[in-house]
């Protein structure tokens, strides 16, 4: 895999991944200077204790455009995108609306506080999965699964690196209905410069089991689920993919590693192979439940990146909110208000499900 990194007309950092060695790109952003993203602002919640950005910026994001007018494909003669390339493989860039950026802080224009602030410096990548607008993860080959593992990874060690990020969330989200804003295939990574509230209730979940039973609470979670096998949906030498006999979602599966691993960066050669195979079995699956697109976030949750390492296990969590064909799962009141899940569908039922639409 050959790695270019190269400036957009605003300073912005933009990073090309060649599955050919020989690939060459005209890096130079024609656009005109402009100034960088600013940063974002981070309020305390008390109740909560969690940090909530506020990014106002974001309001004037690019919003469903035109296919002729997106902004991830690649640049061509009169029109200039963010990617200034003629073609691509892969393709990761800062994002021009960021949610958390290293740069000046907002102009203060609020009256002192209840609350704690800070600026909210961090990091937010834009991650295109390939040149063809039109395309879907679910479309692509093995092997761009497997680049895209590998940038993944890549990004991940990069972004742990950078002092101020506590952690580096990759994700992907597919769909109107799941609220996306470019239909171009992509993904994103956040480097956040705080632990976020489900890394830290999970992990001290995990450290009070260890404490109390000496076990490691995802790997007795994945034992435990691969030794019912009920809710298993397929299990390969390096994987295992089943949906958790909690599911909140109508839709939901989480995929291991055999393995425990802390983060991306730690799996083999032969895992993210066997991975790249399995994700893309997992995604024809989902998305012949409905006979159409399902929509859908796919997560992956990784270590802290600098405490509590010990504690995690690397996995990937895939969420849908449509429930059955023409109908999606909204957050009402329970969800919403209090955080307690009411799910419309037996986790066995979405399991078997899944396992009968094996191709």
């Amino acid at each position: 895999m050959r790695k270019t990194s190269a400036r957009l007309a605003d300073g912005r950092e933009i990073i090309y991944f060649d599955e050919s060695d020989d690939a060459r790109h005209e890096t130079r952003d024609p656009r005109a200077p402009a100034p960088p993203p600013a940063a974002s602002e981070l309020r305390f919640d008390p109740l909560l204790e969690e940090w909530v950005i506020m990014a106002a910026h974001r309001q004037g994001r690019t919003h469903l455009p035109a296919s002729d007018e997106c902004p991830l494909c690649p640049s061509s003669e009169g029109r200039h995108t963010e990617i200034p390339a003629s073609s691509y493989d892969v393709v990761a860039f800062e994002n021009r609306f960021p949610a958390l950026a290293f740069g000046e802080p907002p102009h203060d224009t609020t009256e002192e506080l209840p609350v704690p602030r800070s600026v909210g410096e961090g990091r937010c990548e834009v991650l295109c999965f390939a040149a063809d607008h039109d395309a879907s993860f679910v479309d692509l080959s093995p092997r761009r699964v497997r680049t895209i593992v590998d940038v993944w990874a890549d990004r991940t060690g990069a972004l742990s690196e950078t002092p101020g990020v506590a952690e580096v969330f990759c994700f992907e989200n597919r769909g109107r209905e799941i609220g996306v804003t470019l239909h171009h295939p992509h993904g994103q990574i956040y480097g956040y410069p705080f632990l976020t509230p489900r890394t830290r209730r999970t992990l001290d979940s995990a450290r009070r089991y260890r404490e109390r039973t000496g076990g490691d609470l995802f790997a007795d979670d994945l034992r435990a689920e691969r030794d019912a096998g009920t809710r298993v949906v397929r299990r390969t030498e390096h994987w295992t993919a089943f949906v958790p006999a909690a599911a909140r979602w109508p839709v939901e599966l989480r995929v291991y590693p055999n393995r425990r691993v802390a983060d991306l960066p730690a799996l083999t050669d032969a895992e993210r192979d066997d991975f790249s195979l399995l994700y893309l079995d997992l995604l024809g699956r989902l998305d012949r439940m409905f006979d159409t697109p399902l929509p859908y976030v796919a997560a992956w949750h990784q270590a802290p990146t600098r405490t509590q390492r010990d504690l995690a296990y690397l996995h990937l969590e895939l969420f849908s909110v449509r429930r059955a064909p023409g109908k999606l799962k909204y957050l009402a009141g329970s969800e919403a208000a209090m955080g307690v899940f009411v799910n419309d569908v037996l986790p066995e039922t979405t399991a078997q499900r899944l396992r009968e639409l094996a191709p």
